[in-house]
């Protein structure tokens, strides 16, 4: 580890060079693979040359240790026993860092939620759920754009697919895939009575024209009236439209944008991912290989999380965490059970490796 961690090392000063290289500054293309690269590097890099200053301090801390001054002494038996905590805390967060990392991670990722089991409510319930990730996306700096989507009568959507952009968009939202549940009294409900409802949430990592690429020969491209926002053009113009992958039967529409331009270019780059993620699913099966017991499929059966409105109640019960601030999280504090997720996410692969290792 302790190589490795050197090579990382030498590597971080060498970008940090380049960074100052007018030619490399002025050329917009290397310049950002270099800053994505020098930040996945900095907090390991940082954390190693911490634990290398307080690793040379150790010899002189001992041997004031073991002076006759007795309040030297103590001073240093305090800083010495402070200094191997550190060191030891340190080597814990380097090998969670350098654990191996999901390709996808640093990824933009496309979003759908859609109403499921509990008619009306779970519509609405879908509704809230695109608002809370809205949310948490504007606290992270990420943009929303939302590709296509279908209103409910009663409020929220049966139905919506939005874009989240940004900074390693897929590392915390490709936890939130399953099915998610609601406990209230819902809006409907004239006698007070709490219901159970459902909405499903399938996030995929956002595919690029390296990794995969659409055969447009294969493509059967329809166009149709719009039927929901889009300005003085909604159902007077063909504006919106639908990418059918003929070979696989696979379809997606889009009708958000006011012109057929705008809207073709989502939904090519909807299919494109979706067929990604189908693409990765069939990969890990041939391989033999599940996704990790925290990342769903989207599936109604595989029920991640439940919010209970009444106890202010939210449980993911993958890990079996409960937390009393639903207001909060439904407000978008999604850190709250995220950041949960992924400690234990590192836990278990670090459990993994260390399985291998012996």
């Amino acid at each position: 580890m302790r190589d490795r961690l050197k090579i990382m090392d030498q590597r971080y000063e060498e970008i940090n060079r380049l960074l100052s290289d007018p030619q490399i500054v002025s050329d917009i293309k290397q310049l950002t693979a270099l800053s994505k690269e020098q930040r996945s590097l900095e907090k390991t890099v940082l954390l190693y040359r911490e634990q290398e200053k307080l690793e040379a301090s150790i010899p002189d801390l001992k041997e004031m240790k073991a002076s006759e001054d007795e309040e030297m002494a103590q001073m240093a038996a305090l800083e010495l026993e402070q200094a191997q905590q550190r060191i030891e805390q340190i080597n814990e967060e380097i090998k969670v860092l350098l654990l191996p990392k999901d390709p996808n991670d640093d990824k933009n990722v496309v979003v759908e939620i859609r109403g499921a089991a509990g008619g009306d409510e779970a519509n609405i319930f879908a509704g809230d759920l695109y608002r809370m990730y809205s949310r948490y996306a504007e606290s992270k700096g990420w943009k929303v754009e939302v590709l296509d989507a279908m209103p409910s009568e009663m409020g929220g959507y049966s139905q919506i697919q939005f874009k989240v952009s940004g900074d390693m968009v897929y590392s915390f939202l490709k936890y939130e895939s399953g099915a998610h549940r609601v406990q209230r009294v819902p809006q409907t409900e004239a006698q007070g009575r709490i219901h159970t409802s459902t909405s499903t949430v399938l996030v995929m990592p956002e595919a690029t024209d390296i990794e995969f690429e659409l055969d447009m020969n294969d493509l059967r491209i329809d166009t149709f009236c719009s039927s929901g926002p889009g300005g003085q053009g909604v159902n007077t113009t063909y504006s919106a439209v639908r990418v059918t992958h003929v070979p696989s039967g696979m379809s997606v529409a889009c009708q958000t944008y006011r012109s057929q331009h705008e809207n073709k270019a989502a939904a090519l780059e909807l299919l494109k991912t979706r067929m990604y993620d189908q693409l990765l699913r069939a990969k890990e099966e041939e391989e033999g290989m599940q996704r990790q017991s925290l990342i769903g499929r989207g599936d109604r059966s595989e029920k991640i999380r439940t919010y209970n409105y009444p106890q202010n109640r939210v449980t993911d019960h993958r890990i079996g965490f409960t937390i009393n601030r639903l207001d909060a999280i439904i407000d978008g504090k999604l850190d709250l059970v995220i950041d949960q997720l992924i400690n234990e996410d590192q836990k278990r692969k670090l459990s993994s490796e260390e399985a291998i290792k012996l």
